[in-house]
């Protein structure tokens, strides 16, 4: 429901929408601009109204830029002429032993959060802000991902592993940090830093061997980790989570920085 008008999304898994529907924004083609100043590359899209079900014309460029100290910094900019949810995200996939190295359940993670959001069993946030307390959610002090990735939590079963947002501890003053990961035998180093309130940690549980990478690799399972920054899922469907709708008057603007070191 968004301003008394009941709005039906594209269905993709199962009676839910999930990724922007099955011809969401993750697949569909965008204009490139690169810059001529820095090594930079603007991705544009106009979104039409209705696309997916979603209501407005949606104008949406995502920024990629490489930066001297070794960062990735993703910036999101929307507007919209009609008031319509905006949560956008990436689903990059990180193994920080390099590709083709095995899994990541010996990669070292601290997540900045003292809550997070359950699911159901179909994955859908029930609207609680859980603590991660005594959980083996509880990413607050370097822990490694396949320490407790095998408890017999119900969360942990629902998706077959971690797969769940969790509620950064953000002031709201802009960018802040978000998580920090360590590879122990390389010693390299990934540091998360964004504007946005949550955060999707995915340890890559239903990757099954059916995609190779540029070098022939093939990922299986648990290969990758994904440290999706986004607002909370569902959260047009949940009023205590931070707002999604974009109005016709505001712009969408959210930055999310990868720093890549070594320990």
């Amino acid at each position: 429901m968004l301003h008394g008008r009941k709005y039906q999304l594209a269905v993709n898994d199962g009676l839910n929408h999930i990724n922007g529907g099955p011809g969401g924004l993750g697949k569909v083609m965008w204009k490139a601009t690169p810059s001529r100043d820095t090594a930079a590359v603007a991705l544009s899209r106009v979104s039409p109204d209705g696309e997916e079900g979603y209501p407005g014309n949606l104008s949406t460029t995502v920024t990629y830029t490489l930066t001297d100290a070794n960062q990735l910094v993703l910036h999101y900019h929307a507007t919209t002429d009609q008031a319509t949810p905006v949560n956008l995200t990436q689903h990059t996939y990180f193994n920080l032993a390099g590709e083709g190295a095995g899994d990541v359940l010996g990669h070292e993670l601290t997540i900045s959060a003292d809550r997070y959001t359950p699911v159901n069993a179909a994955q859908i946030p029930t609207g609680e802000l859980a603590s991660v307390e005594g959980t083996p959610f509880d990413f607050r002090t370097p822990t490694l991902i396949g320490a407790r990735i095998h408890d017999a939590h119900e969360q942990l079963l629902f998706g077959e592993g971690y797969d769940q947002n969790f509620v950064l501890n953000a002031t709201g003053a802009g960018l802040e940090p978000a998580a920090r990961v360590i590879e122990p035998v390389s010693g390299r180093v990934l540091d998360v830093a964004t504007t946005q309130p949550g955060m999707q940690f995915y340890s890559g549980n239903r990757l099954d061997g059916s995609i190779a990478g540029r070098r022939g690799h093939v990922y299986g399972r648990r290969s990758g980790f994904c440290l999706e920054t986004q607002h909370f899922p569902d959260s047009p469907n949940h009023p205590q989570f931070p707002t999604v709708i974009l109005e016709p008057d505001e712009e969408y603007s959210q930055t999310t920085v990868f720093t890549f070191g070594s320990t």
